[in-house]
């Protein structure tokens, strides 16, 4: 099994065997997850994200395998929002 980068929380493994490590990695203060969505934190996070993802080329948008795109899917995010 592929381990993620340090600092990152998750890898993925694309089909030609690229390994991409994203999202932050430990717990919250509080000792919760990082990523909660639905939250004011996740729309932050979106907001600033989307940002990232337009200054990308067309292709590098639609990726599904960018750790930008990928970290967005767990945030859950739907344009600048975090929805629940």
């Amino acid at each position: 099994m592929a381990r993620p980068r340090q600092g990152k929380a998750k890898v993925k493994v694309t089909s030609d065997g690229r390994r991409i490590s994203y999202g932050q990695a430990g717990n919250a203060s509080d000792g919760g997850p990082r990523v909660r969505p639905g939250t004011t934190k996740g729309d932050s996070y979106c907001a600033r994200s989307l940002g990232i993802k337009r200054r990308l080329s067309k292709k590098k948008q639609n990726d599904p395998n960018t750790p930008n795109n990928l970290s967005r899917k767990r945030w859950k995010c739907k344009g600048a929002k975090s929805t629940k």
